[in-house]
């Protein structure tokens, strides 16, 4: 059997809880000093787009996706049409990684403005989802003038995601065609030749984008992984140095090194 709390510690942890609210209370109502700022210019100028863009924009280079997508959805409620904000929301839920989302405000935005860079940022989501209206765009796009690049890119982008890496190649050789330094159409192409164990066809590939871009670090990463795969470890753990002289950054090259035994 439990036992009974005393009337004045019940008091005290009452009194407690009021006063941990209280704090709360405060914490989350004291915003920083540039926020407040923004807040109150527009409170000041409430039909200024700038300032609500940079409020949006304030969030995002901080990180808080939420509140900016949050502040989105407040302009969007007032002007549907926004062909501006529709852009920023559909970065937002990109960078925060929710694909759906994302999909549904490119849309959006395709509606009112069905520009080709907005059709191919569209398409480019519907492949990697597996979605067949990938190839829809891509056949828009095609009719296009200078599209035509972007369009091939698409269909390889599709088949690879569905797994058929024979046709994707053929579509990312047939975009190389119409423009030879389109580098991520040879990475493409690499990893659908990695995926099917053609290694040494894939490092060909991958050395054919370094000819075009010597600085282009994802091709020396994945020129690493499939050395790797060859068991030729000095050959790897060079391209993975090389990827990473050109981007510091890059964790997947450092995590390579690290399990071949390599310390940076």
């Amino acid at each position: 059997m439990r036992k009974k709390i005393p009337v004045f510690a019940s008091l005290l942890f009452i009194l407690l809880s009021c006063n941990n609210q209280s704090d709360k209370s405060q914490q989350t109502t004291t915003i920083p000093l540039a926020e407040k700022n923004l807040r109150d210019a527009i409170t000041q100028f409430p039909d200024s787009f700038t300032l609500k863009e940079k409020l949006v924009q304030y969030f995002r280079d901080n990180g808080n996706y939420t509140e900016a997508i949050m502040e989105t959805d407040k302009i969007l409620q007032k002007d549907t049409t926004n062909s501006r904000i529709w852009y920023m929301k559909a970065m937002l839920h990109s960078e925060n990684e929710d694909t759906t989302k994302a999909i549904e405000a490119w849309e959006n935005l395709v509606a009112i403005e069905p520009l080709p860079e907005n059709l191919i940022s569209l398409g480019t989501l519907y492949a990697f989802t597996k979605n067949s209206a990938a190839i829809t765009l891509a056949d828009i796009l095609l009719k296009l003038p200078n599209a035509q690049p972007q369009a091939l890119f698409l269909k390889g982008l599709y088949y690879s995601s569905i797994n058929d890496k024979v046709k994707a190649i053929g579509f990312f050789n047939n975009c190389i065609a119409f423009d030879y330094t389109y580098l991520f159409a040879y990475r493409e192409k690499a990893l659908c030749l990695y995926d099917t164990g053609k290694f040494l066809d894939a490092i060909k590939t991958l050395e054919l984008a370094i000819t075009i871009n010597k600085t282009y670090e994802e091709a020396y990463y994945w020129m690493g992984r499939c050395f790797e795969k060859l068991d030729i470890k000095e050959q790897a753990i060079q391209n993975y140095q090389l990827a990473l002289q050109f981007d510091s950054n890059y964790i997947e090259a450092k995590d390579a090194l690290a399990k071949l035994g390599v310390t940076q």
